[in-house]
């Protein structure tokens, strides 16, 4: 889409056939396009089938009421962040009190939505004409046109000292797809970290991969997950310098430190198996988890917790285990067709096996259902099997 057809979009005409897109099934996307080339510019139409395309895809980051009234890029969609998340980090910056913020690599304008919801004056700024293009028709979509003033700018030249804070989302993809050098972020990350240093308050946007090393001494760096899924991580300055969080969505839930335990013993594995969240993983707080439970590391180099008894958290899936037995795929078989499992989850931590190529080995049949683990434990390959844990309702035994 260039920035001619986007244009074409915003028209009346375009508005209407787009609309008229809303419950399109992209499998009959030829007969639809056919008939609508009789209507209306074959240019139009195309640009409609994309633009509807990335609507329904953005309706799991963004939800159909606002997905629908939006538009997007290619790029944008997939690297726009989720709105629950964009919702939390806003009510982090409004709790410091900041009424103004700049965003610097605005993208198609999801946090930026997100702030101006929270009652935040917004400077949305991007490079890219159709990306700022984007978001300025977002806003104005949304309603927030009042409070997002969207600026086509290299945001390297923008002064941002008149405002509360500064957000930053470096882009991390590159012509050859995702970048994991920090440095070859766009702009890099020594470059955000230093206007982030200038401003009252700050927030970085990163790959949750980062290596802890590369996080400030005078950041805090937080790790967040919504429904189980790491989505992403948060260099703060102007907040708690050197602490390490991680948050889980909904809730929120938060687990932070800034005196981080050392790792906990590894042991045998007892009733419980913990799978702690991945963001608790990824913001090295395992340590703080298995102490809340009384429990220990299965392996010292897997990130699984094993207790003696089931305790309530939220910030690890508990499992009842049943059996515990060095790996073997003809063992596996045998005992899932003697309790007749059919539905079974294969879950991994420290196994070169995948899930799938698992369950087509060993064909699951039957009525009942089973979580198999296949990881190590004291540094050698086992099979650990169970069922989801939940007080009062223990796994049935072998």
């Amino acid at each position: 889409m260039n920035h001619h057809d986007f244009a074409a979009l915003l028209t009346p005409e375009g508005r209407a056939l787009l609309d008229s897109l809303r419950d399109y099934d992209p499998a009959q996307e030829l007969a639809v396009a056919t008939r609508l080339r009789r209507e209306h510019p074959a240019e139009l139409v195309s640009a409609a089938l994309g633009q509807a395309r990335l609507r329904q895809r953005a309706v799991a980051k963004f939800g159909a009421e606002d997905a629908y009234r939006m538009y997007f890029t290619p790029g944008g969609a997939e690297m726009a962040t989720r709105a629950s998340v964009a919702e939390y980090r806003a009510g982090r910056l409004v709790a410091l009190g900041v009424r103004s913020l700049a965003d610097l690599c605005c993208g198609i304008g999801g946090d930026a939505i997100a702030l101006a919801r929270a009652g935040i004056r917004v400077l949305a700024v991007d490079r890219d004409p159709l990306t700022a293009a984007v978001a300025r028709a977002n806003a104005e979509a949304l309603g927030l046109a009042d409070l997002i003033e969207v600026r086509e700018a290299d945001v390297t030249e923008v002064d941002t000292s008149g405002y509360d804070a500064v957000f930053l989302d470096p882009a991390r993809r590159g012509g050859r797809g995702r970048v994991f050098d920090p440095e070859a972020y766009s702009p890099p990350l020594s470059w955000a970290v230093r206007t982030a240093r200038t401003a009252r308050y700050a927030a970085i946007k990163i790959a949750p991969g980062i290596p802890h090393e590369a996080v400030p001494d005078e950041a805090e760096a937080e790790w967040i997950s919504d429904g189980g899924d790491v989505k992403e991580a948060v260099l703060w300055f102007g907040t708690a310098p050197g602490t390490v969080r991680a948050t889980l969505l909904p809730g929120p839930r938060s687990l932070a430190t800034a005196d981080p335990l050392p790792d906990p013993e590894a042991g045998p594995v007892g009733r419980y198996l913990y799978e702690p969240d991945g963001a608790v993983i990824r913001a090295h707080l395992v340590a703080e988890v298995a102490a809340e439970l009384g429990g220990r590391l299965i392996d010292p180099t897997i990130a699984y917790v094993t207790a003696d008894e089931l305790r309530a958290t939220p910030y690890a899936t508990a499992y009842e285990i049943t059996d515990v037995l060095p790996f073997s795929l003809k063992k596996l078989k045998a005992l899932l067709r003697e309790r007749e499992v059919g539905v079974l989850t294969v879950k991994k931590r420290g196994s070169a096996i995948e899930p799938e190529e698992l369950r087509k080995k060993v064909k699951p049949q039957g009525r009942s259902a089973a979580t198999v683990f296949l990881t190590r434990v004291a540094g050698a390959p086992t099979m650990l099997i169970g069922a989801p844990a939940t007080a009062g309702t223990p796994a049935a035994a072998g």
